[in-house]
C-alpha cells in the first residue's frame, strides 16, 4: 500500500496557502499502467511525463486544505525516485508533512498509485523518531480507534508491500500487535488509510477524487494528533 524506500523527494514548488483553480482531471487506467514499462530509464520517462504533473497538482490542491486541517502549514513532496540505479520503482507517491526538508521523519499523509490501486493514507515510518509516541497513544486509545477508523481502512506494517489489512480484519488483538511492534522495533511502522481499485470510476473523475481524499484525511486526523 505505501510507498517504496527512496529518501530524496523534493518538494512541490507551489504556494501552501492558496488552493488552485485548476480542476485536477483524475487518474485512468493509463497511470497505472506506467508500471508495466520494463527498465528504469523507461518508466521513469513515462511516470515523469504522465504521471507526476497530477502529483504536483494534488500538492497544490490539498496542501492548503491539510494546513487548515492540522493548524500548521503542511508542504508536498513528490517521490523522485532519484537513488533508484537499476530497478524500476513499482510505486509512486505524493507525502504531505510539516516539515519543507522533507517527510520520512515526520509523521505524514500520502496518497499514491501501485499498479492495481491508488492509496489514501496516514503514515508513520521507520525514519521517524515519533513512532513510539504514536504507538504508547495510540494503545491508550485502542477503543477509540476501533470506533474512529471505519472497519474498511486498511492499516499496514510495511510500506514497501502494496495492500494490507482492514482494520475489522487485524481485530483489536491484531491491531496492538501492530502498535506493540512499532513501539518496540526499529524497522516497523504504521499505516492507515483506503485503498481504491485502478479501475474505479472514482478515480477518473478528479474532483469527486479530491473530496474523498479531503473526507480521509479528516478521518485519519486524530491517528495523526497521536503522533505528538
Amino acid at each position: 500500500m505505501p510507498a517504496t524506500t527512496e529518501t530524496e523527494t523534493a518538494p512541490v514548488t507551489a504556494t501552501v496557502t492558496e488552493p488552485k483553480s485548476t480542476a485536477f482531471s483524475g487518474f485512468s487506467a493509463h497511470d497505472f499502467d506506467v508500471f508495466h514499462v520494463p527498465g528504469l530509464e523507461a518508466r521513469m520517462s513515462v511516470l515523469i511525463e504522465r504521471v507526476r504533473p497530477k502529483l504536483e497538482q494534488l500538492g497544490e490542491r490539498l496542501s492548503p486544505f491539510l494546513s487548515e486541517l492540522v493548524g500548521e502549514t503542511i508542504y508536498p513532496h513528490v517521490a523522485k525516485h532519484a537513488r533508484r540505479k537499476v530497478n524500476p520503482p513499482n510505486d509512486t507517491w505524493i507525502a504531505f508533512a510539516a516539515n519543507k526538508r522533507g517527510y520520512k521523519a515526520h509523521p505524514h499523509f500520502q496518497i499514491g498509485l501501485f499498479g492495481s490501486h491508488l492509496f489514501v493514507q496516514f503514515a508513520i515510518i521507520y525514519e521517524s523518531d515519533n513512532k513510539s509516541v504514536f504507538a504508547d497513544h495510540a494503545l491508550r486509545q485502542l477503543s477509540d480507534m476501533e470506533k474512529h477508523i471505519p472497519a474498511h481502512f486498511v492499516w499496514s506494517g510495511d510500506h514497501m508491500v502494496p495492500g494490507g489489512d482492514t482494520q475489522s480484519e487485524l481485530g483489536r488483538e491484531g491491531l496492538r500487535k501492530l502498535l506493540e511492534r512499532l513501539r518496540t522495533v526499529k524497522a516497523s511502522e504504521a499505516l492507515c488509510g483506503i485503498i481504491i481499485d485502478r479501475n474505479d470510476p472514482l478515480l477518473m473523475d478528479g474532483e469527486a477524487f479530491i473530496a474523498k481524499a479531503e473526507e480521509t484525511f479528516k478521518t485519519l486526523l486524530p491517528l495523526y494528533r497521536m503522533a505528538f
